[in-house]
């Protein structure tokens, strides 16, 4: 099977071990399309990284609008469609984006099995044409891959009924977060990983801090426009000494500060225009055997399940009171960090997720399909 992707999420490095897991699949031959760099709103440029690449071709190539999000087109897509001549093309983006029906055109005209992805989990009405790119986008595509519960039922609400399975975008390596036996403090230590931004909750998270009855310490890593705010708030709250700001930390790190906590919380507030998609920072805890407590918001308790604890967005006394419980039970704490580690081992490997994504690709091609039928199914 010959596998075209292209996704300008997969010049960060570490997203970069689901291809191997997928390249390593008997029979795929996996060419990877990304641009030199991507521009986040908010967050700055991504220069690619290649950290993960053996097994298949990763390939830069142009593109322009870089930054976005809804027109952004790889100029130089047709001749490397034409080229390669994929089975499937994964088009790893919203079906509302130029970019998407640029390049579900040109695989449809190559002959290719089209899949794109999704993770929009607010019903929202485009103006035209994005409104326009994605109803052709739902005729042009073979099949669709929710990151998300929600936006799946998004994706039915607006019509699209294609073959549908929900799906992360990535996964994590158990080999690389994992449990470290470097002792924990005697204090307790309870961290916040993410952009400091208003939506990620972080001022909900100091409040509630300020209102535990267990002393422990807060590590916050990341940046944003908030952090002055926040380092205020911690001040006039009282409780600056035991804030600590250690901005943004090198993804080569993160195993062993994960496990310089007792605790994540991750404390999302849905927007207007924006809801947790997913929560990326909750797998790679809880592969580290870090019990999570997070809102309600979006996809965050399907994501936890039954190894952590949930509260109500917003809701500052709810969560200073799961903070306190979960500190003063070290052997829940320590039930529930076996649990969260079995979970990512059961759902959330790179090695899961590569495997049912390819699962997707075989479900579109006749031929991959009858190869895996069970010879002894008469049906």
């Amino acid at each position: 099977m010959k596998i075209l992707m292209l996704s300008k999420a997969l010049v960060v490095g570490v997203y970069q071990r689901k291809l191997e897991e997928l390249a390593r699949i008997p029979g795929v031959e996996l060419l990877v399309v990304v641009p030199p760099h991507w521009h986040e709103a908010r967050v700055g440029v991504q220069r690619l990284e290649r950290l993960h690449t053996v097994g298949y071709r990763l390939v830069e190539s142009p593109m322009r609008f870089n930054g976005h999000h809804h027109v952004h087109y790889y100029p130089d897509l047709g001749r490397i469609v034409r080229h390669f001549k994929p089975d499937v093309f994964h088009v790893d983006e919203e079906p509302f984006n130029f970019v998407t029906l640029h390049a579900s055109l040109l695989g449809r005209l190559n002959h290719a099995r089209v899949v794109f992805f999704s993770w929009q989990n607010l019903d929202r009405i485009y103006p035209p044409p994005f409104s326009l790119f994605e109803k052709i986008n739902y005729r042009l595509a073979a099949a669709a891959v929710a990151g998300n519960h929600e936006a799946a039922d998004v994706l039915r609400r607006k019509k699209y009924r294609g073959p549908l399975e929900v799906i992360p975008q990535f996964g994590v390596d158990p080999s690389f977060y994992r449990p470290l036996p470097d002792p924990k403090d005697d204090v307790p230590v309870i961290g916040f990983v993410g952009r400091l931004v208003p939506e990620k909750g972080v001022g909900d998270l100091i409040a509630a801090f300020a209102r535990m009855q267990t002393r422990a310490h807060l590590q916050i890593v990341g940046n944003g426009s908030e952090r002055t705010r926040l380092e205020m708030q911690a001040a006039n709250l009282g409780v600056r000494d035991r804030v600590v700001f250690r901005g943004a930390i090198a993804a080569a790190s993160m195993p062993k500060t994960y496990n310089e906590f007792d605790l994540l919380v991750v404390p999302s507030k849905t927007q207007a225009n924006w809801k947790e998609q997913f929560g990326r920072v909750i797998v790679e805890a809880m592969s580290c055997e870090v019990p999570v407590v997070g809102s309600d918001s979006g996809e965050i308790p399907n994501v936890i399940g039954q190894t952590g604890a949930i509260f109500a967005e917003g809701d500052i006394d709810g969560l200073a009171q799961q903070l306190d419980t979960l500190l003063r039970d070290d052997e829940l704490r320590e039930r529930l960090s076996k649990r969260a580690r079995d979970r990512v081992l059961r759902e959330f490997t790179q090695a899961r997720i590569a495997q049912r994504f390819y699962d997707v690709y075989c479900s579109t091609l006749p031929e991959c399909r009858e190869a895996r039928r069970d010879p002894t199914d008469q049906n």
